[in-house]
């Protein structure tokens, strides 16, 4: 696919941990950058064979592009009751694209898909792309919000560096009914902020990083139904795994760690991390 994303060096596989004793589900990943295959193919068999070993039986796979969204679509077609999809222009590709409006198409198309259950990721990306593009990534994220609404289904964020503008997009147009925090990366007031209205704050690995104090402060204030748990594989893998590919697989590593930092059990953390997944998008099946 020319327009798939890659993974900036090669990485050695991180360990695969011990498994869990409650199914969960990993709410946001990017399969086809971990099997870099086709999406029928039996290196995703085997990478969800391999989830479901440690108790990650269920994965949405998440959509950043028009043509990796049409790939998870069809993913989510050849794993019935294991994958299920999301599809959007990720803020820092809507900019850049050849034709936005084309590319916004086949997204509301993609959308109607049964088997697609949220819109992203999408949202605003400060870091990465630059001032003069920012209006337009503005314009996709108020298309995504719009047809999430539309669609009525769950809008998927991405941001980084756009806290402010983020939180103030949502008041000025209207969220979703269902608005999720993709790799939280705010601190406990904007977690606090984002709970008052009713957001789902899901955390990845980076919830483990020695430098993200403030990550942990925030996932501590997270009533339980409004709490998800990530990989955003292959980027961003927990501790002590850092730096190595991440899967689906290391579920497990991260909810381990954010059931310590809340004490609670790590039973009770992933039934309601599943439970809220499933109401969220839905039955896998």
């Amino acid at each position: 696919m020319a327009d798939r994303h890659t993974l900036d060096k090669e990485r050695a596989d991180a360990p695969t941990p011990a498994a869990l004793t409650r199914r969960c589900i990993d709410a946001h990943a990017h399969m086809e950058l971990v099997t870099e295959s086709e999406p029928d193919s039996k290196a995703v068999a085997d990478l969800l064979e391999l989830c479901a070993s440690v108790g990650v039986d269920r994965v949405m796979q998440i959509g950043y592009s028009a043509e990796q969204s049409v790939w998870g679509v069809k993913c989510a077609e050849s794993f019935p009751g294991k994958v299920l999809a999301a599809v959007a222009l990720h803020p820092n590709e809507a900019p850049i694209v050849a034709d936005l409006e084309a590319d916004l198409r086949i997204i509301e198309e993609l959308a109607k898909h049964p088997r697609v259950r949220a819109i992203g990721e999408t949202g605003l990306d400060f870091f990465r792309t630059e001032s003069a593009l920012q209006d337009k990534q503005l314009y996709s994220f108020k298309r995504h919000i719009a047809l999430a609404k539309e669609v009525n289904k769950a809008l998927v964020i991405h941001d980084r560096d756009a806290h402010r503008a983020v939180l103030d997009t949502l008041f000025e147009v209207g969220a979703p009914a269902t608005t999720i925090f993709h790799c939280y990366s705010g601190d406990a007031q904007m977690a606090a902020e984002c709970i008052e209205a009713g957001y789902v704050l899901s955390f990845a690995g980076t919830v483990t990083f020695k430098n993200a104090p403030s990550l942990r402060d925030a996932v501590k204030l997270v009533p339980p139904h409004l709490l998800l748990v990530e990989t955003d594989s292959p980027f961003l893998a927990p501790m002590p795994h850092r730096g190595l590919l991440n899967t689906p697989a290391q579920i497990p590593n991260i909810i381990r760690f954010i059931a310590d930092v809340r004490d609670e059990s790590v039973d009770y953390l992933c039934d309601a991390v599943t439970e809220n997944a499933l109401r969220v998008f839905g039955s896998f099946d």
